[in-house]
């Protein structure tokens, strides 16, 4: 992997965990875009599993007085649901997927609230909010606006639902990582392969921690200073907008 990527990622790294500190879903998004723009799917799986990880951990933490871990244990349920299922599968999405399932993915946020009975503390739905959010997590790489979907009719603060789908997300990128790791190891441990993965030098792992504990800090300095009103409306745009680039990319480079 060349500098000039590193700086990139890097870079990458600290503006969308601080967007991610503000609105939630929409760093993730932004961030998956431009890794899978520079690195092999497989790779850019790995890394923005890492970084999404460190991020909604630190955010989780930051937050943790705020997160409802009743709906974890349910929601946690439906992830182990989803696993089985994916390890029975062989399918794996190429580039030009991706960016389409990223940009379907944020369309998600269009879907008339009032039109779906969706809602996270009911009976049942955070062990389907789990299994769903996992699956299209592991294959597209985000599923911010779908697990969004499950928060919009609760009663909860914007700092429990920023807080509560941070430690969602934390288990979610786990098993991205696991999922997408394995497969990814067996190539790294080939001489003859290891450039083909692109894969990152190791001190870029220890760096991004920082940044991202910087980046979360940021964004939450924002949020404080947002209404609930605000938080939602930029959020829906800013997904919209990333969304639509993704969709335009997919379709150009298919």
């Amino acid at each position: 992997m060349s500098s000039a990527i590193v700086g990139i990622i890097l870079a990458a790294t600290l503006i969308t965990s601080a967007i991610s500190g503000v609105f939630g879903m929409a760093g993730g998004l932004i961030l998956m875009g431009v890794l899978a723009s520079y690195v092999p799917v497989a790779t850019a799986m790995v890394l923005h599993g890492f970084i999404q990880l460190v991020s909604n951990f630190s955010r989780a933490a930051f937050l943790a007085k705020h997160i409802a871990w009743a709906l974890i244990g349910r929601y946690a349920l439906g992830i182990g649901v989803s696993l089985v299922i994916l390890l029975m599968i062989t399918w794996r999405p190429t580039q030009v997927m991706v960016f389409i399932l990223l940009g379907l993915t944020a369309m998600l946020v269009w879907i008339p609230k009032k039109l779906v009975d969706i809602n996270v503390e009911k009976p049942f739905q955070a062990e389907i909010c789990g299994f769903l959010v996992q699956t299209l997590n592991t294959l597209s790489g985000v599923a911010g606006p779908l697990l969004d979907l499950f928060f919009v009719k609760t009663e909860l603060t914007r700092q429990t639902v920023v807080a509560t789908k941070a430690a969602t997300q934390v288990m979610a990128h786990s098993v991205k990582i696991a999922f997408w790791g394995f497969p990814l190891f067996a190539i790294l441990s080939d001489p003859a392969r290891q450039a083909d993965a692109q894969f990152p030098p190791a001190w870029m792992f220890a760096a991004v921690i920082p940044l991202s504990l910087l980046g979360t800090w940021m964004g939450g300095k924002v949020l404080d200073r947002m209404t609930d009103a605000n938080f939602r409306t930029w959020t829906k745009w800013i997904v919209t907008a990333t969304g639509a680039v993704y969709l335009a990319r997919g379709i150009w480079l298919g």
